[in-house]
């Protein structure tokens, strides 16, 4: 029978230990021991934020299963030999069928071209250099889902070494959300509206909007995700995230958005406060974004611009 409201993850994970493991346990079992299986990167579901809606593309029945980059090449054909022959149905659901946009997503897929497609190279970022050259939603989308099963453990190693920020990094990211918070919703946006410049006047709304969404992830040490579940993904964080996803979705219905703005950004300050990032006495955030830069611990970093990231 259909089950209409079984998200994609959860799908994912029984047609693994119902269908995919006991076919690698009984015709596979040499190549088992080399294998992680999970679901991660590209979709909604690998975020739990895919609906019906979701269903009209790229969604179905299906598992990563990632080896390194040597035994992929010489066990492809065999693997994919005994996956072609895997039931076309589950749980009422067809086999995935992917779209255009939606190639070499699942199936068998190489450790090192699965890292390398999101970070830029085969492993994890070793510098600072190379952590800000990855893009925020590209790190997001490598360390979302589940792994189910990882056998060898090179996937889960690189994961690991993923899972989030160094703290450095992270609060001149934060400082950097301070600077452009108060550069579009508590400065240009009432400059905006004096003008009558309506259109520019969105545009500081929206970028605010924006920045104010990466710093509720940064303080919740979430990377930012692609920006179609960017709001949708602070009903899952533990600090301010509720709080601010419901004043956000009021703001937007509201004639007079500055109270809204305010409140926002003295949520945002109480919340840096309490995370000890600075002290000041100061309701304006670009005077937090140039003292949590000049505290860093890490001479390169405490030098650089709070406007750069």
């Amino acid at each position: 029978m259909l089950k209409t409201n079984i998200k994609g993850l959860s799908l994912s994970k029984d047609y693994f230990n119902e269908v995919v493991l006991p076919v690698f346990k009984t015709e596979l079992l040499d190549i088992f021991e080399l294998c992680a299986f999970g679901l991660v990167g590209e979709g909604s579901e690998c975020y739990g934020y895919d609906d019906e809606i979701s269903r009209d593309h790229d969604f179905g029945p299906s598992v990563c299963i990632w080896l390194q980059e040597e035994d992929y090449k010489k066990y492809s054909a065999k693997i994919n030999k005994i996956l072609n022959k895997l039931p076309q149905e589950f749980k009422g659901f067809s086999a995935l069928k992917e779209s255009e946009w939606g190639y070499n997503r699942r199936g068998l897929l190489s450790i090192e071209n699965f890292y390398f497609k999101f970070l830029g190279k085969e492993t994890s970022p070793k510098t600072i250099f190379e952590w800000q050259k990855i893009p925020e939603p590209a790190l997001a989308t490598a360390t979302n889902g589940e792994i189910f099963l990882d056998n060898l453990g090179e996937f889960s190693r690189i994961r690991k070494e993923i899972e989030y920020y160094p703290e450095v990094i992270r609060q001149n990211k934060i400082a950097t959300r301070c600077m452009n918070i108060s550069q579009y919703g508590q400065y240009n946006y009432v400059r905006c509206l004096k003008r009558n410049d309506f259109i520019a006047a969105n545009q500081t709304l929206y970028l605010f909007v924006e920045e104010v969404i990466h710093l509720v992830s940064l303080l919740n040490k979430k990377y930012k995700v692609f920006y179609k579940w960017a709001n949708r993904s602070l009903l899952d964080m533990k600090i301010i995230g509720k709080e601010i996803y419901s004043l956000l979705n009021e703001m937007i219905f509201a004639q007079n958005k500055i109270p809204y703005i305010k409140k926002i950004c003295d949520i945002l300050i109480e919340e840096i406060k309490r995370q000890r990032l600075s002290q000041l006495n100061s309701d304006f955030l670009g005077d937090f974004g140039v003292d949590i830069q000049k505290n860093i611990d890490d001479e390169f970093l405490k030098n650089y611009s709070p406007w750069l990231d």
